[in-house]
């Protein structure tokens, strides 16, 4: 017997498919635009109050994305639902763990070199402390003119708080939310399509139905294809960037494979932070300041090898983005959310133009957001 996912997926002759076609027309009615609106602004206000629970299940939505390939090949060598969920997990996990325990020892031991590198990174800034010298000078001044009695500003206490209780609070949220990311992942992996399916029985007509399976599937294979290609492409501008840093002799080069990895799943922000990072990384390691240019140079190089070449080549045919709205969301997300808003920001952007391509009213804001 058929399941109605399966029944719902089944293609539609060729001339039916382009009837359903229409034109696309902005809304005419004042009263709908107006409460489209403040729904949007209803919905942003609730995310950003619910962001403890909303980024971790966000988080289990795109890590199910990126793990269901291999959730689907297991499934198709009769491996359980829930054993093929736990085997991707422990997987992931692994990965995670190993990676984490492997660059623990070379960042601590960049952290204990750092008091005795700071001098030669001042060593290196020579020329600009006489102008940052006077900038701060100039800005005692100014806030010495500010205060009305010309006393000094006492330093803001913070009540109730101390450092331990804000890293313990801290790390807590963090825990608390991995936890949280873990056991969505695992029921989400688990109940396989049991969503979609129940979507499908509940709609009203045939079409409907269709549309449904549809823009779940595109979803889907476009989001996970897209975060495995991401996932492999960032892989080797680690691997690039652990060559480069062994080749100029900057030591733990496997540290800065990994760092420049994690920071290219950010787009634009990362690869900034990245520059920044090796260049001071370069100050603080070599003599010169020549030398201390290559790191940060070489990590530009390889950027721009991969986003102006790799990246258009690979993900462009599964869909484009308008540009401007991909810099729009990271900075909206990242205000919303902070670093997780940030990794989130162009998943999220894609997953909604699909859902606007595939809802008739919508169709324009899907429009509006391709490239």
């Amino acid at each position: 017997m058929k399941s109605p996912f399966e029944t719902a997926s089944r293609s539609r002759p060729e001339e039916e498919a382009k009837a359903e076609r229409v034109p696309l027309a902005l809304p005419q009615d004042s009263r709908t635009v107006l409460l489209a609106f403040i729904f949007t602004l209803m919905a942003f206000y609730t995310l950003y109050f619910t962001a403890e629970l909303v980024v971790p299940l966000c988080f289990a939505l795109m890590l199910k994305l990126l793990l269901t390939p291999g959730y689907r090949a297991l499934q198709r060598w009769r491996v359980p639902g829930p054993a093929a969920a736990l085997l991707m997990m422990g997987l992931l996990a692994a990965i995670l763990c190993g990676l984490a325990y492997g660059l623990a020892g070379p960042a601590s031991d960049w952290f204990a070199k750092l008091p005795q590198s700071l001098p030669r990174m001042e060593q290196h800034l020579t020329l600009l402390r006489e102008p940052f010298a006077r900038l701060f000078g100039l800005l005692g001044e100014l806030e010495h003119v500010a205060q009305p009695d010309g006393g000094a500003a006492a330093a803001p206490a913070i009540p109730g708080s101390t450092l331990a209780e804000y890293l313990f609070s801290g790390t807590r949220s963090v825990l608390t939310g991995f936890g949280i990311t873990a056991l969505l992942l695992f029921f989400l992996l688990a109940s396989g399509d049991i969503f979609m399916r129940k979507l499908v029985e509940i709609l009203p007509s045939f079409g409907d139905k269709k549309r449904a399976v549809e823009m779940s599937r595109e979803i889907e294979e476009q989001i996970s294809a897209y975060l495995v290609t991401i996932t492999v492409m960032n892989t080797l501008v680690g691997v690039a960037t652990f060559g480069a840093m062994w080749a100029i002799g900057l030591a733990n080069p496997a540290l800065w494979g990994a760092v420049a990895f994690i920071l290219n799943y950010i787009i634009i922000l990362g690869p900034l932070t990245g520059i920044v990072m090796f260049f001071a990384v370069g100050l603080l390691t070599f003599p010169t300041l020549l030398h201390a240019l290559l790191p940060p140079a070489s990590y530009l190089a390889i950027h721009l090898i991969e986003g102006e070449a790799v990246t258009p080549l690979l993900v462009a045919r599964r869909f484009t983005l308008n540009p401007v709205l991909i810099v729009g969301s990271l900075v909206f997300w990242d205000w919303m959310w902070g670093i997780p808003g940030a990794l989130l920001a162009v998943p999220l952007l894609a997953i909604t133009k699909i859902v606007c391509d595939h809802v008739r009213p919508l169709m324009p804001v899907g429009h509006f957001l391709g490239g």
